[in-house]
């Protein structure tokens, strides 16, 4: 079929489904319509039916239906006029419905009511009005009939408000529009595409992107430039010319800088005694090199609390001996950040400095070149890109953080906090959506600039023969140093992890250090709600999440077609957004017609995706990149179908990088704050938010005993990955 033919063939399609939906549209619509209206009649019936009969009584009629109805109002006219006349007295009840009334006594459609009411029939106007300053609303006309004497003694107006209504059609036009896209996509791709299984797919990873992505974001910005429904550049002239915001904005990038600058150290420290020396316990340092990054946000902040806080155990003894400081600000925040961060550079540099062939490094050895020589002049420059991604990475992920500053800020200002504050503190959305899109500036910069450039700009060692060994570029005095500083680093990681356990069992820390168990007694009863869903929620997010980053990959990857960039790009993003941006944004979008959300299960699930998917689809990109796409071809050329090549060659090959997707997802599900402190409900709770409530309260005791529980079933999570995906020792290169 050409493709004229198949394009005429998909118009006429087309346009058989648009008049097949929009009959099914007015059906629906005019149904909709008449049960409401006869139940608004049906209500106007009984209502009139109680009319009584003396003045007072009437009085106190009405006084009692404006009390106790709040679908309806009602308004008394006490005379009927005659066609043409004015009304002979003010109506009475509803003082907005009275005025509307006496307004639009001569109105034809008023005039038909009044006509009908003596009648003693119902009629429904024609046009709904506008009472008040409310939104337009339906008017039915009905007669008051005396009981006592069973005459008509006047006119009885009822409004309806028509929100349901409207919400209703609102709904019904979203509905039936995202309908006939979904038929146009469909029937695109079953008509006009070669591969349609990858056509849906795309389609499906755009339409995600854009929803759950784009649409929040555009939802932000759009109230940020809005006053009182109306476009205005108020919002941002009092951020803009407000000191304390800008304050905020460069405590933000202070706090950055520093966090990455003593990440990246720590990290690279890490990566080249593990990648490049013999020292000892090199699996116990990877282990603690990962740890903090897996841990609760809120764990090594709680036990820096405990130990160096106001009345911390350190502090107390520091106290004595005359010294006096505060962990608050920038310090203590800098601290917590570079302890909890530094895995990320650490994860980075590792496999960095593991990529490095060491045929340069021999043969400057080998030329007589000391081994600092040789670090300086070539280990450590083909490094350099890996060291700036590094900083990049960690400096996003400082800047998004939310979790340490709410506990441990102190006097600095970070517009993470200061977005919070605007939300939930001063109800106002425009300021906090404001001040997150200020904070997305720098972060999606450095993201942008680490993944587009940075990453890129890697130098590459190209031999003749691919080398099995490093060479340890450090002498035993230096590899002695080195590992001490690890050690001191992993001993001081240890203790703070261990001043949360031991926080479990004190009565009450700082004041009373008596042995108890009351804690987990009441931590364990109080949280149980908590703690189950926040278990149910990742759970159900994890496979989605991991599904959606292993399609994701393999079409980046496998399949070429337009918009990859952009799509990439889109489905990116999320990393680098902070949490109380894409927060305030799901708020913004999902509260309202066409997508009302907030409140639900539903929002927290597509949260948790959004947020990690990033992650599991690096991870699917690398995995892929390293699969020969020969052999592929060879499994093809041999008869298997593309099903058959995915399940049993694909399929087996990026098993690590999926099961590893599936544990990070969990993890950090079960330990996000930043977006969700925004999205529970009282149906929905989180474990984290519990935790941060305990804090605040200064309950340490409670606090220490969820951070624990959390971290017990974290590490037991990421425990099973481990065991499931083994490192091939073969790959291994050995250090000599």
């Amino acid at each position: 079929m050409n493709l004229n033919k198949r394009i005429i063939n998909f118009i006429v399609t087309l346009l058989f489904v648009v008049l097949v939906g929009y009959w099914i549209y007015s059906s629906v619509r005019d149904e909709f319509m008449k049960q409401t209206g006869a139940s608004q009649r049906r209500t106007v019936e009984t209502v009139a039916a109680g009319y009584p009969s003396g003045d007072d009584e009437v009085t106190e009629w009405l006084k009692r239906l404006a009390e106790e109805s709040s679908t309806y109002r009602v308004a008394l006219v006490p005379e009927i006029p005659m066609p043409g006349e004015k009304l002979s007295s003010a109506p009475k009840g509803d003082p907005e419905l009275s005025a509307l009334t006496s307004e639009n006594a001569l109105d034809p459609e008023f005039a038909k009511g009044f006509d009908n009411a003596a009648y003693e029939e119902i009629y429904r106007s024609a046009r709904n009005w506008t009472v008040g300053a409310k939104e337009e609303q339906a008017l039915f006309f009905a007669p008051a009939v005396d009981m006592k004497t069973h005459e008509v003694e006047g006119a009885l107006v009822f409004s309806f408000s028509t929100d349901g209504e409207q919400g209703f059609m609102r709904m019904m036009n979203t509905l039936f529009f995202c309908a006939f896209v979904l038929f146009a996509v469909v029937i695109w791709q079953l008509m006009m595409s070669r591969d349609p299984i990858v056509g849906f797919a795309l389609a499906g990873l755009f339409l995600m992107t854009l929803i759950f992505v784009a649409y929040p974001l555009f939802e932000a910005l759009r109230l940020s430039f809005l006053e009182n429904g109306k476009f205005s550049l108020s919002t941002w002239k009092t951020i803009l010319n407000s000191e304390g915001y800008m304050s905020a904005l460069w405590g933000s990038l202070k706090l950055g800088c520093w966090t990455a600058t003593f990440s990246t150290l720590v990290g690279f420290l890490f990566a080249f005694v593990v990648s490049r020396t013999n020292a000892p316990c090199k699996k116990l340092i990877s282990t603690m090199g990962v740890l903090p990054v897996i841990s609760p946000p809120f764990s090594l902040t709680l036990s820096i609390i405990l130990l160096f806080g106001n009345n911390g155990l350190i502090t107390r003894w520091l106290r004595v001996v005359g010294l006096d400081f505060s962990i608050y600000g920038l310090p203590g925040l800098v601290l917590v950040q570079t302890m909890g961060m530094f895995p990320i550079a650490f994860l980075t540099l590792g496999g960095v400095l593991q990529a490095i062939d060491s045929t340069f490094e021999e043969a400057s050895l080998n030329l007589s070149a000391t081994r600092f020589q040789t670090f300086s002049k070539i280990t450590l420059p083909l490094a350099i890109p890996g060291l700036l991604s590094a900083w990049l990475l960690v400096f996003t992920t400082s800047l998004a953080d939310f979790a340490n500053p709410l506990l441990l800020a102190g006097d600095l200002k970070v517009l993470s906090l200061e977005s919070y504050i605007e939300v939930t503190g001063m109800n106002r959305l425009g300021h906090g959506a404001a001040l997150s899109i200020l904070l997305l500036l720098p972060t999606l910069t450095a993201f942008l600039a680490q993944r587009f450039w940075v990453a890129k700009r890697s130098y590459v060692t190209v031999t003749g023969k691919p080398s099995g060994r490093i060479t340890e570029l450090t002498t035993p005095i230096v590899r002695r140093v080195l590992t001490g500083i690890i050690f001191a680093i992993i001993i001081f990681l240890i203790m703070l992890y261990g001043t949360i356990f031991a926080g479990c069992f004190v009565k009450n820390w700082g004041i009373d250090y008596t042995f108890s168990l009351e804690n987990i007694t009441e931590a364990i009863t109080r949280s149980t709600d908590a703690l189950f869903d926040t278990v149910t929620l990742a759970a159900i997010a994890t496979p989605i999440a991991g599904i959606i980053a292993m399609i994701a990959a393999l079409l980046i990857v496998r399949r070429k077609f337009h918009g990859k960039k952009l799509l990439e790009m889109l489905l990116m993003t999320p990393f680098a957004l902070p949490g109380t941006l894409l927060g305030i944004s799901y708020i913004l979008a999902f509260n309202h017609a066409p997508i009302i959300l907030v409140g639900t299960a539903a929002i927290i699930i597509i949260n948790y995706v959004i947020r990690e998917l990033p992650v599991g689809i690096e991870g699917g990109i690398a995995s892929l990149r390293q699969i020969d796409p020969s052999i592929e071809e060879a499994a093809t050329d041999l008869g298997a179908d593309q099903a058959t090549v995915f399940r049993t060659i694909v399929l087996p090959l990026v098993r690590p990088a999926f099961l590893s997707s599936l544990s990070y997802t969990f993890v950090r599900s079960m330990t996000a704050v930043s977006a969700v402190i925004f999205l529970i409900s009282a149906k929905w709770y989180h474990i984290t938010v519990l935790i941060y409530n305990f804090s605040e309260n200064l309950r340490f005791g409670l606090a220490s005993v969820l951070s624990t529980v959390l971290i017990i079933i974290v590490f037991g999570a990421f425990g099973i990955m481990r065991l499931l995906v083994r490192e091939n020792s073969n790959l291994m290169k050995n250090v000599t």
